[in-house]
């Protein structure tokens, strides 16, 4: 038999839920107003400790740059890299063709992280290198974000990101569409965006 008042059904039902809902959270009381935002400036805090790596994700080779302590290229060794061009230095980073640099993880120990690729003797690569300051060692931005393989020295040199998932996907403005599929570029297209940035 139909009701005679299907809205004061309807009513009941919803008072019914909500109250079956207030019971599951624990409380059938009616919460205290949020306040509302003041206009008065808010108090200092304290500053953020300083971060020890720089952990992030990057969407372009420019933000690759701007960030790092130094972008070279040159050879994986089992002690550590071997500078064959030095591409870009900043913050007091410094080092020329030749030098052999230590390479750490973002946790002070060796540089195969956790979801990282290994670094393997014989590689060629550019890297994107953070500096601690403390010990003068290096570590790749956020691990595979700062390694491209390449196949040589030359301009036309292929510029192969090393993970696909932790990957730029452009070099001066993100592609979206490239997110997550690895990212291909040449040596001279990696040399000219460091020249670039300053």
């Amino acid at each position: 038999m139909a009701s005679k008042h299907p809205h004061r059904v309807a009513a009941a039902a919803a008072a019914l839920l909500a109250t079956t809902a207030l019971a599951a959270c624990g409380s059938a009381e009616q919460a205290a107003p949020a306040a509302a935002p003041t206009t008065a400036a808010a108090a200092p805090t304290e500053a953020a400790p300083p971060a020890l790596g720089k952990l992030r994700g990057y969407a372009t080779v420019r933000e690759l740059t701007e960030t790092a302590d130094l972008v070279a290229r040159g050879q994986v060794e089992t002690a550590g890299f071997r500078v064959e061009e030095v591409l870009r230095a900043a913050n007091g980073a410094m080092a020329k063709a030749g030098d052999r640099l230590t390479l750490t993880g973002l946790n002070g120990q060796v540089v195969d992280m956790v979801h990282m690729s290994k670094l393997e003797p014989g590689q060629t690569v550019v890297l994107y290198l953070s500096r601690d300051a403390g010990s003068g060692a290096y570590s790749t931005l956020t691990g595979d974000f700062g390694i491209f393989d390449v196949t040589g020295a030359e301009d036309e040199a292929a510029a192969t990101s090393r993970s696909q998932a932790m990957a730029v996907s452009g070099l001066l403005a993100e592609d979206p569409a490239a997110a997550g599929k690895g990212f291909r570029t040449t040596l001279g297209q990696l040399r000219a965006v460091a020249a670039q940035v300053k």
